[in-house]
């Protein structure tokens, strides 16, 4: 499987944009897109985009490596609401890439990038199966993970 990315140009300098699709029982009985359902499309949207790298996940924690992490932290501000379904994007990069943890910023945005919808970042920390402890990325996650870098998080 790979991901389709959409090319990172005009009003997205960095990062990738992954198409996600709302659907119409993603909507709350308002007929706007369910709080829960912004970081689970951005969620989905990660997915997607470490199985296009060749990252995946059989139920094997053991035989899982960099995709066995956990959520350290979780921040998400809802800027607009999503009203209708239809085709949108997450925006994804990389703020701060460390030795065992790993902080992705993101926008659920229409689909060419523009008009953001919500916004926010995600703490990631791998951990060993077993002790559930920290533990480093391997330098291939890291190689991915560094070309998404957002360039002024290269530049500190």
């Amino acid at each position: 499987m790979s991901v389709e990315t959409l090319q990172a140009a005009g009003p997205v300098p960095f990062g990738q944009l992954v198409p996600v699709t709302v659907h119409f029982d993603d909507l709350d009985a308002l007929g706007m897109l369910h709080n829960s359902r912004y970081p689970l499309l951005v969620e989905r949207a990660w997915a997607e985009y470490w199985h296009g790298h060749g990252f995946g996940f059989d139920g094997d924690w053991a035989a899982a490596g960099d995709m066995c992490n956990v959520i350290k932290e979780m921040r998400v501000s809802y800027e607009r609401p999503v009203t209708r379904p239809g085709h949108y994007a997450a925006h994804l990069w990389v703020e701060r890439l460390g030795r065992t943890g790993l902080t992705y910023g993101f926008r659920l945005c229409d689909a060419d990038g523009t008009g953001t919808y919500a916004q926010g970042h995600r703490v990631l920390v791998r951990v060993d199966p077993q002790a559930l402890r920290p533990t480093p990325w391997s330098e291939r996650a890291r190689a991915i993970a560094a070309g998404l870098l957002r360039p002024e998080a290269e530049a500190a």
